[in-house]
C-alpha cells in the first residue's frame, strides 16, 4: 500500500475551492467566464478569502440570521478546509 499524505487531498480541495471562489466572483461581477480563472480573478478570490478570514467570529455568526449566498458558502467551506490544514501542520510541528 502506497503512502499518501493526509494533507494532499485537503490542499487539492482548498485549491479547488479557491478556483470556484474566483469563478463565482467573476460570474457575480458579469465578467466572461472561461474554463479556468485568470490571474486577476484568482487575485480577487485571494482578497475575498483574506477578507472573510479577517472578519470577526461575531460577524460570521451573524450568517445564522441571514441567508447565505453561494459565494459566502464557498468562502465558509474554504475557511473550514484551511483551518483543518493549519491544524494538521500544527500537530506535525508539536
Amino acid at each position: 500500500m502506497a503512502y499518501t499524505d493526509e494533507l494532499e487531498p485537503l490542499i487539492a480541495l482548498e485549491q479547488e475551492l479557491r478556483r470556484k471562489i474566483a469563478l463565482r466572483i467573476a460570474e457575480e461581477s458579469g465578467a466572461p467566464l472561461g474554463p479556468s480563472p485568470s490571474e486577476d480573478q484568482l487575485a480577487a478570490a485571494d482578497e475575498a478569502i483574506a477578507s472573510w478570514a479577517e472578519e470577526g467570529e461575531d460577524e460570521q455568526d451573524m450568517r445564522a440570521f441571514r441567508p447565505v449566498g453561494p459565494l459566502q458558502a464557498l468562502l465558509a467551506d474554504h475557511r473550514t478546509i484551511f483551518e483543518r490544514i493549519l491544524d494538521i501542520r500544527d500537530r506535525r510541528l508539536s
